[in-house]
């Protein structure tokens, strides 16, 4: 899971797991494979910082 920011300021956390796409069109687009769309304020650069440090984390031994 990871915590992004929407437009307005709210923050919300999505399934890493499930994003399928993200576009940056100017704003960036998250797009799920269920094919719900969030348009959030951070860059595709910083989501995908914040997947794999995500991903990094859950594959860590304890």
């Amino acid at each position: 899971m990871i915590e992004v920011t929407r437009l307005k300021g709210t923050k919300m956390i999505i399934n890493a797991e499930l994003i399928e796409i993200i576009e940056e069109t100017p704003d960036t687009v998250i797009t799920l494979t269920s094919g719900k769309k969030f348009i959030v304020s951070e860059t595709s650069k910083e989501i995908t910082d914040l997947v794999i440090n995500y991903k990094r984390k859950i594959h860590t031994p304890l």
